[in-house]
């Protein structure tokens, strides 16, 4: 069959405008089904999809923000109660704090009242007078008498109380050890500290069963733990009081907290140990050259009495004494400065 070319400015017949029409719908239905399927993933999903995201995305930038303000007010925390515990120390630095004689006796755990204390340094005022006074005569042994009598009990307190202090700082660490593993344990921290308060030796057990006591009376934690460097004033104690003044207020962990704190506070206490080392040579040369003027006096003495008894039995040689005395002291004085170091 031969195929006849259309004819020009003729209209097109309808058995073909049909199926062009035909291939048209198709075509654009075919590609709105098309375009309704893959349109979400080409916009970004679809409406649910985005809602359901936008909604996500505003509670996590909620729960951001929410987070950064949680940690900045952590940090103001933080911040307030070391300044709390600066100045504390400020006050006392500039108030050239000083504690009572009540508070000596407590913190040297000697049980004397002010009353015999003072009953004290007047029998040894008159022990140092009757020992001297056949020796050096009257006037020169009262001098002494007065000079021993408040100085040998004051002596004795404050050799007491550094002896303590620092048995608290060996013990102190290995107390942190127990309560860091009370809590690693899911032991509560006040029955920790009630576990240092029966099981630790003296003073960390008795300075823990008053804190205990200050808690069961009533007294926050954050409180009581306070008044453990008022009665025991070392640096040990005040890293402790700021730990849980610091985790009261602002939370965290505990236990690693007080971990770091024992591992810090065994660092000091090898530090310390060197230092002890490297300062004992300094010491033992202090101590030699601040008795041998007394040694070489006294033994002058009994060689030649008359000889050395010119400097107690005259004005002159009571002036010399004396003036030999202030110098010696001052020599002490600054002996100790130089071997003391403050860590």
């Amino acid at each position: 069959m031969r195929r006849v070319p259309w004819p020009s400015g003729t209209a097109m017949p309808a058995q073909l405008l049909l199926p062009i029409v035909a291939f048209v719908l198709a075509s654009g239905a075919v590609g709105g089904i098309l375009l309704a399927a893959f349109y979400p993933r080409l916009v970004g999903g679809s409406p649910l999809d985005r809602r359901i995201e936008a909604i996500s995305s505003s509670r996590g930038r909620m729960a951001g923000a929410a987070d950064g303000a949680g940690e900045k007010a952590r940090k103001r925390s933080v911040e307030a109660t070391l300044q709390e515990a600066d100045e504390r120390q400020n006050d006392k630095t500039r108030k050239s704090y000083k504690p009572s004689l009540t508070a000596r006796l407590r913190q040297a755990n000697i049980d004397w009242t002010s009353k015999k204390y003072y009953l004290v340094c007047g029998v040894a005022a008159v022990v140092v007078f009757l020992v001297f006074l056949g020796m050096v005569g009257m006037l020169p042994a009262a001098g002494l008498a007065l000079i021993g009598g408040p100085l040998l009990p004051h002596l004795y307190l404050g050799l007491k109380r550094k002896r303590r202090f620092e048995r608290f700082r060996s013990l102190f660490p290995d107390a942190i050890d127990v309560i860091v593993r009370g809590i690693k344990s899911g032991v509560p921290l006040a029955d920790c500290l009630k576990i240092v308060a029966a099981e630790a030796p003296d003073p960390v057990g008795a300075e823990f069963k008053t804190l205990v006591a200050d808690q069961a009376l009533g007294l926050p934690l954050s409180e009581a733990v306070q008044r453990l460097p008022e009665r025991i004033p070392v640096a040990e104690a005040n890293f402790f009081a700021i730990v849980i003044s610091v985790q009261s207020r602002t939370g965290g962990n505990l236990s690693e907290a007080l971990g770091n704190l024992s591992g810090v506070l065994r660092e000091r206490k090898k530090m310390l140990g060197k230092i002890a080392a490297m300062s004992a040579e300094a010491k033992a040369s202090g101590g030699i050259i601040g008795s041998l003027p007394i040694i070489v006096g006294g033994i002058l003495y009994f060689a030649s009495p008359d000889y050395v008894g010119l400097l107690f039995t005259t004005f002159t040689g009571n002036l010399v004494l004396a003036a030999c005395a202030v110098w010696m002291m001052i020599g002490i004085f600054v002996m100790r400065q130089m071997i003391n170091f403050d860590f």
